[in-house]
């Protein structure tokens, strides 16, 4: 062509040059997601709030190294610094609804009389859930899973679920119902463990997990 690439870009191609981006590409992974009754959104096992009108909506959760966006039709509605995988929430208190906080007509008062009318433990049970909670509607989720577990088992063997979780300081929904299906709450209350019970641990994966 007769000019050099320098020559070339200064004359062809610098006017149709546009400025780079203000800020560099970021890598972003997409998930799908229903919000819960307690307005909190589970994306790689933490909790991150929107604001509580989007209550058992679907949603799309937008990950990066440092932030967690949630969509709602292509409407960007919150927005975190990434937590770590701790089961732990994030709260915006903005997110939060005002008057009596209701969802759906579940409050801490219903939990609570739904609760009792199990038994003594799981009336315990959850209200400690709810109570150790930096709001007690982050522990919605955990106590209203815990009630129905009571359509399959029945109330006899979900209170004396909840007593051995009780006993043994495992206060979530996950070490009630691993308690249940492992058949523990069959076992006498108070029973010390021997080399023949299992320990339930978070970071013992069990011999299931091999095969």
């Amino acid at each position: 062509m007769g000019q050099t690439r320098r020559q070339l870009l200064e004359t062809v191609e610098r006017q149709a040059l546009k400025p780079l981006p203000a800020e560099p590409y970021v890598l972003a992974e997409w998930r799908i997601r229903r919000v819960g009754i307690d307005y909190h959104v589970e994306v790689e096992n933490h909790f991150y709030s929107v604001p509580h009108r989007y209550a058992r909506t679907e949603v799309d959760a937008r990950l990066t190294a440092r932030t967690v966006e949630v969509f709602c039709r292509g409407e960007r509605i919150a927005a975190h610094r990434r937590g770590s995988g701790d089961g732990k929430h994030t709260t915006v208190a903005e997110h939060m609804p005002s008057s009596h906080r209701r969802y759906a007509d579940w409050t801490v008062e219903r939990i609570n009389r739904e609760a009792e009318g199990v038994g003594p433990s799981v009336s315990l049970l959850c209200g400690l859930i709810l109570e150790r909670r930096p709001h007690p509607e982050q522990g919605f989720r955990a106590c209203l899973g815990i009630l129905k577990l009571v359509r399959s088992v029945g109330d006899a063997r979900l209170e004396a679920a909840a007593a051995r979780a009780l006993e043994i300081g495992a206060l979530t929904y996950g070490s009630v119902k691993s308690i249940l299906d492992n058949k523990l709450d069959r076992q006498a209350a108070g029973s010390a463990m021997t080399e023949h019970n299992p320990i339930r641990h978070r970071n013992i994966r069990g011999g299931g997990y091999f095969h």
